[in-house]
């Protein structure tokens, strides 16, 4: 199974429609999230923007905000932002 053939089914079953999915946008997020955060936090974080876009933020926007702030976020690891 092809994450298009995930996407597609997950959507069925939340009666979504596949071509809402903004994949590229999450994904960005998701990886910026756990590189500059934490691992753990980028689902969470998906969450969150999720819920934001579920009450009308737009799902650009948000995901701009998100990122800028994982970019900015300060590391434990000595890495720096974003590192």
């Amino acid at each position: 199974m092809t994450l298009d053939d995930w996407i597609v089914r997950a959507c069925e079953a939340l009666d979504l429609e596949p071509g809402t999915v903004e994949q590229h946008l999450v994904l960005d997020l998701a990886r910026d999230v756990a590189h500059g955060v934490a691992r753990p936090a980028a689902p969470l974080t998906a969450y969150l923007v999720g819920v934001a876009v579920g009450r009308g933020a737009d799902p650009a926007t948000a995901a701009t905000l998100i990122t800028d702030l994982a970019r900015a976020w300060p590391r434990t690891d000595g890495a720096g932002a974003g590192g």
